[in-house]
């Protein structure tokens, strides 16, 4: 896994998060898909609900806040809102394709204990 060393910090606030190349490669590409991809930030949220207790969520969104934690990872950019901040810092974003599927995984060192799927933590 090789981590991505080109952010910065657009916001008022450090970087929170890590995109690896891979992570990075695959959001770029999907943006590229859409019509306003120019526009489009990556957002990353933790939410309540899953098996052991929060979830992450990944979707492309239009609009930032003004408290959100904004990084840029070459053209990729990404937004964090504070709720979700002190869930987050610290994590790595990959991108993993392989054999048993592919997909975005998270590395968080705020989680004491995730679900088998991985799509959830406490």
């Amino acid at each position: 896994m090789s981590v991505t060393t080109n952010s910065i910090s657009i916001g008022k606030k450090p970087n929170l998060i890590t995109l690896t190349d891979a992570a990075v490669a695959k959001v770029a590409a999907l943006i590229s898909l859409e019509e306003d991809g120019e526009a489009l930030v990556l957002r990353v949220a933790v939410k309540p609900g899953g098996c052991s207790g929060f979830s992450y969520d990944l979707y492309f969104d239009t609009e930032v806040a003004d408290d959100d934690a904004i990084s840029s990872f070459g053209d990729v950019r990404v937004a964090i809102d504070p709720a979700s901040a002190d869930h987050l810092k610290g994590s790595t974003l990959d991108y993993v394709d392989g054999l048993n599927g592919a997909g975005f995984t998270f590395s968080n060192p705020n989680a004491t204990r995730s679900c088998g799927c991985g799509s959830s933590f406490s």
